[in-house]
């Protein structure tokens, strides 16, 4: 599931522990998140209320900035910012300040991504979910185009090519009347049967994809120190 969307996403929080540092599995996700190519990542330096010495927090600062450059990020750059998850929730004002301040250093360093709005609609479907009295919906992350309700599209891949056309589409809750690239979108179809769609499929306006059996791939096997 992570792999899946770390996949698609255009930068990612990595939240270390102010306490432990950089844990076995800091390392898996920093790892994961380079050979996926997420291009950006921010830190989270989590349960700093916790650490009364400001010497230890620059420790583990010092610990991740290290970890990010073995991977080839930019660890002198990334932000890493001390926040306190707990402290934030319970109202505290300094840690809900700090969650403030993590929210305007994604959006100082991390740029607006350019999104391929032209482009025919594409949407890798990343779950299948059935509503009763409705139909089938398809939900996941838009990469490219832009689809309005009532549009003509296709289920392609690992099986047959599905017809159907898109009668409902929400982004969080909210009912919409088209999705497009960037959008974490939930589509609903017509006259689609919920075993006839499946994770790993896409959802494409006709005729702008087609599928192959046979391909040639990058594999990058796993050391066991990496975790694999």
């Amino acid at each position: 599931n992570m792999i899946t969307g770390a996949a698609q996403v255009d930068a990612a929080i990595l939240v270390v522990s102010a306490q432990d540092g950089a844990m076995p599995q800091t390392r898996e996700h920093v790892l994961l998140a380079r050979r996926v190519g997420v291009p950006y990542l921010v830190v989270a330096m989590n349960k700093a209320d916790t650490v009364a010495d400001p010497e230890l927090l620059d420790l583990v600062e010092l610990e991740v900035r290290e970890l990010l450059s073995e991977y080839g990020f930019p660890g002198d750059e990334v932000p890493v910012v001390p926040v306190s998850a707990l402290g934030a929730l319970n109202g505290e004002e300094r840690w809900v300040r700090s969650i403030h301040e993590l929210l305007a250093a994604v959006d100082d360093y991390v740029p607006l991504p350019d999104r391929a709005f032209e482009e025919p609609f594409l949407m890798p479907i990343e779950n299948v979910l059935t509503i009763s009295g409705r139909g089938t919906v398809v939900t996941g992350a838009v990469e490219r185009g832009v689809l309005d309700v009532g549009s003509a599209v296709e289920v392609v891949g690992l099986g047959p090519t599905v017809a159907s056309t898109a009668i409902g589409m929400e982004s969080f809750g909210k009912t919409l009347d088209a999705v497009q690239a960037g959008d974490n979108a939930a589509v609903l179809l017509r006259g689609v049967r919920r075993e006839e769609v499946r994770r790993g499929q896409v959802l494409v306006v006709p005729g702008s994809v087609t599928p192959h059996a046979r391909f040639t791939a990058n594999l990058h096997a796993l050391t066991a120190a990496e975790g694999g």
